[in-house]
């Protein structure tokens, strides 16, 4: 035991001793300062403890699954609060539970302005729940300001569905489709604008080919306006059946040459060059999104070895001042022998010891098991076949082959 600590602290004491000086290190090997000083008049707060303790609280899971139940709780009330019935036989519960969630929403939004006062304002989902609480001290005010009876009260009461968007910043998969949709706003204003001026050219074409105000369909094609929502039908192949029958009654020969043209360069290109954008940076998203997590996943690791390090050269060096009171250093072994555990973990860097080797080891003496069976069912399988072959052989043989067998 004593052998195995010395070498072991042998290797991990210069890669302890040179993180440790420098606070830790980084996925790809670049080594980060652990405990430099900010500039910011923020850290000089004396509150550090009490701001420690909320930022725990704040970033733990808990935390996280409560705020998520309150905006699904308050989603579903809102849901109910649609049947009148209901709203009139529980309108006391919904004015308590209102309270709550309001409540709730406003601590929330306190204790993460006080752990973070300024980079919290730096956050764009930080933002937009500071835009939800505004939303929802609306009709409050509306009723305080204007009275029950204002006209406008019930649009301020149908802004409140906004107040699922909380679940925005509290889903890392929604953030990474909201990127996504947001890389993608250059290239779909390109094919939408692209769209636009096809739809003005076969616009203008429509309205000088149907839109005649003698036998013309002026009520798809009579104005500027008109042949535009005729055309956006078209691009989405949305009743074009119909829109092309009332161009067939009134015989227009070119009709369906225009149909079919333009819903094959609307529809079948532009569209679905749309979807093909959109598609591509989702998943160039998805990858990022995924390459965050493993990196994320590595500094946890490595954080959690450090620990461990720590900890193990924290021991070691107790190890070593209770040498001089020990009388040898059996007995030094000894006692420490009782502090460990077999739930203790240790970080062990031999290739015998990693995980992967562990795992082909395995494979191998399972193939091994696997060969001896086999083996053993092949051995059964001949003397089967030799006891066989005796029983068929004459007593005279048999005889002979029994006392060759005894001498």
């Amino acid at each position: 035991l004593g052998v195995t600590w010395a070498t072991h602290l042998a290797l991990s004491r210069p890669l302890y001793s040179s993180l440790h000086s420098v606070g830790g290190a980084t996925p790809g090997g670049q080594l980060f300062l652990g405990n430099r000083a900010s500039h910011s008049p923020f850290d000089r707060r004396k509150d550090v403890e009490c701001q420690a303790f909320f930022r725990k609280v704040v970033k733990s899971p808990i935390f996280q699954v409560i705020m998520i139940s309150t905006i699904t709780s308050n989603a579903a009330f809102m849901v109910l609060g649609t049947d009148y019935s209901i709203m009139y036989r529980l309108f006391r519960l919904f004015e308590v539970s209102e309270i709550i969630f309001v409540s709730i929403y406003t601590c929330e939004f306190l204790m993460k302005v006080y752990v973070e006062p300024i980079k919290y304002w730096r956050d764009g989902y930080n933002i937009l729940d500071v835009v939800i609480i505004f939303i929802i001290l609306i009709p409050y005010a509306l009723r305080k300001i204007k009275g029950r009876h204002y006209k406008f009260l019930h649009i301020a009461d149908g802004i409140q569905s906004l107040r699922i968007l909380k679940l925005i910043s509290y889903s890392r998969g929604i953030r990474t489709l909201i990127t996504a949709v947001g890389q993608t706003v250059y290239t779909v204003a390109s094919v939408l604008t692209l769209l636009f001026v096809l739809m003005y050219i076969f616009a203008i074409l429509g309205f000088c080919l149907f839109g005649m105000p003698e036998k013309g369909d002026l009520n798809n094609w009579g104005n500027l306006a008109a042949a535009f929502f005729t055309l956006f039908s078209l691009a989405t192949v949305d009743g074009w059946t119909d829109l092309q029958e009332q161009l067939d009654q009134r015989k227009f020969t070119v009709s369906r040459a225009f149909t079919i043209l333009f819903i094959l360069l609307a529809s079948f290109i532009f569209l679905n060059m749309f979807v093909g954008v959109m598609i591509m940076h989702t998943e160039d998203s998805i990858k990022k999104f995924q390459r965050e997590l493993m990196v994320e996943r590595h500094v946890t690791l490595m954080e959690e070895k450090q620990m461990i390090l720590r900890r193990q050269q924290e021991e070691v060096n107790k190890l070593v001042n209770m040498q001089a009171s020990c009388p040898s250093f059996t007995e030094m072994v000894e006692e420490f022998k009782k502090t460990l555990r077999h739930t203790d973990p240790m970080v062990l860097d031999e290739f015998g010891t990693s995980l992967p080797f562990i795992d082909v080891y395995l494979s191998t003496l399972d193939n091994q098991d696997t060969t001896i069976n086999k083996l053993q069912e092949l051995y059964y399988e001949i003397a089967n076949v030799l006891c066989l072959m005796l029983e068929d052989l004459p007593p005279r043989e048999k005889s002979s082959h029994s006392s060759e067998f005894m001498i």
